[in-house]
């Protein structure tokens, strides 16, 4: 009997790893736990019950104003006991976060295997984006198993020289999750969203990496508001719950009619907005990979982005986080009906919807 541990702290790990707990707890005679590290406490909780998902163990380490150093620490200790208590054969972590650093390091220390979900993933520098891109590259360094996304995460792997063996091309688990949960008639509970128009173009924007606070988040809204002012779009912020960044944007965006301001909806509720949006202005990483699922174009707000397939395919631009080049590049697409098409229409590299059978069939076949 395989004991597996499949652990999750964020609401996007908690998302992309859903669809590999439900393939897992339904192989017979396999002990499969979740370990909740509660990072982000409501936003996880929220997918939990999306998914139905019962977390066996809850760490709940959140607290407002947390450092990393404090999630860390708290992530450490909190696995420790756990493996005191019940020892798992495998230990399963996702991406890129802090929470999957330390689990990753607490289960090398107990010297229990370490199973990387979206492995391989690279930017050319480890400060960029910060703390993520050091996070993966130090699990990959931990790692037994690497289930890495596409052919050219596998291939940086390569280049680091792990073992080729152990290495799996399997797609992303949150193709899986998305395309579960998109219905053609949804009809939205929060107040906000029922109120849009969707006979006209709606932009979603979403904001939240650490890279972009300060000035940069700063830059973002006047940007929001430019373009509100030079065009019909409906704009939909979808806040982090971050009370700092909130605070930004609703100084900023608040008293502007053609803005709304939404807490993060629940992932259900956004992922049928985003299959019913016009485009997607965002500094997220997964968000990457979803919204070309959903034929949506993808302009990210960063300067470097660690999924180069999605460049490559043409779903994905980089604008950065300047004024200029935010408008420049919305206002292109909405006018340019060919370049929307180009973006939109474009093949999506990150899988087929079957990425957590992949991974699930990969474990039943190495622990028979």
């Amino acid at each position: 009997m395989l004991k597996l541990a499949l652990v999750f702290g964020t609401r996007p790990e908690a998302i992309k790893m859903a669809p590999l707990v439900k393939a897992c707890q339904g192989v017979a005679g396999w002990d499969t736990r979740v370990i909740v590290t509660g990072q982000h406490r409501e936003m996880v909780d929220q997918v939990l019950e999306l998914f139905d998902l019962e977390a066996h163990y809850d760490l709940n380490i959140m607290s407002h104003g947390q450092t990393l150093n404090e999630i860390s620490e708290r992530t450490l200790r909190g696995m420790a006991g756990i493996f005191r208590e019940w020892r798992p054969d495998l230990v399963l972590v996702h991406g890129d976060t802090s929470t999957a650093f330390a689990a990753a390091l607490a289960a090398f220390h107990e010297r229990i295997p370490v199973g990387h979900v979206e492995a391989g993933l690279r930017t050319p520098s480890v400060q960029n984006p910060f703390p993520e891109e050091a996070n993966r590259r130090l699990i990959d360094v931990l790692a037994h198993w690497y289930f890495a996304p596409t052919e050219r995460a596998a291939e940086n792997l390569r280049l680091e020289r792990v073992d080729p063996d152990r290495i799996f091309v399997t797609g992303n688990t949150v193709i899986d999750a998305l395309l579960s949960v998109v219905e053609k008639d949804f009809e939205f509970t929060t107040p906000e969203l029922r109120r849009l128009d969707f006979n006209r173009p709606i932009l979603v924007v979403t904001a939240h990496r650490r890279e972009n606070w300060g000035e940069p988040l700063t830059g973002i809204c006047q940007a929001l508001l430019e373009i509100s002012a030079r065009s019909q779009m409906q704009i939909v912020v979808a806040m982090h719950k971050n009370p700092d960044i909130q605070a930004v944007m609703k100084g900023f965006l608040g008293s502007d009619a053609n803005i709304t301001l939404v807490d993060a909806p629940g992932y259900k509720e956004f992922a049928n907005l985003l299959a019913r949006c016009t485009l997607l202005l965002t500094d997220s990483g997964g968000l990457q990979e979803e919204a070309p699922a959903l034929h949506k174009p993808v302009l990210v707000m960063r300067e470097v982005t660690e999924r180069p397939e999605a460049l490559e395919a043409g779903t994905v631009k980089l604008v950065g986080s300047a004024q200029d080049s935010i408008v420049t590049a919305v206002l292109q697409l909405l006018s340019d009906a060919q370049l929307y098409q180009r973006m939109s229409t474009a093949p999506n590299p990150y899988g087929d919807g079957t990425a957590a059978l992949r991974i699930c069939a990969i474990l039943q076949e190495k622990y028979k």
